[in-house]
């Protein structure tokens, strides 16, 4: 793969130029950043819609569920940052997406502790796991 750069006449050029300038090194950096940042953003200006009807006929079309997941997304999002707001410990909620789960439960309600045979449980899962890699 270093042969591309390697045997390049240019390459050599833009690496001594660099070396040598420090003028140069920082106006070719910027460069490197700013020219795809403009281009980006002007990509995404083309692509985007600000046409309000647009989105009011989009989102009259849309299908149920997807309004159903937005209002449920919009419920949990104001309840979590509710939670933040008066400062309660949140270290449940990350107890419960380690393990997998989703958090299903009435608004303002929070997430019960694991049961203790829940525990258990995991921990002999875990226990015959390390057992069966030791056996290999």
């Amino acid at each position: 793969m270093s042969i591309l750069w390697e045997k390049s006449a240019g390459w050599r050029w833009l690496v001594r130029r660099t070396r040598d300038s420090k003028p140069f090194f920082f106006t070719f950096a910027a460069l490197c950043g700013v020219v795809p940042g403009v281009i980006g953003y002007g990509v995404m200006q083309l692509t985007s819609s600000r046409n309000e009807q647009l989105e009011a006929h989009l989102r009259s079309t849309a299908r149920p569920e997807t309004t159903m997941m937005g209002q449920v997304n919009r419920e949990r999002l104001a309840e979590f940052l509710g939670e933040l707001q008066r400062k309660e410990d949140t270290n449940d909620r990350y107890v419960a997406a380690l393990r997998g789960e989703t958090l299903t439960r009435k608004r303002y309600e929070r997430i019960q502790p694991v049961p203790a045979d829940a525990q258990a449980t995991q921990a002999n899962t875990n226990a015959s796991t390390q057992e069966s890699d030791k056996a290999k």
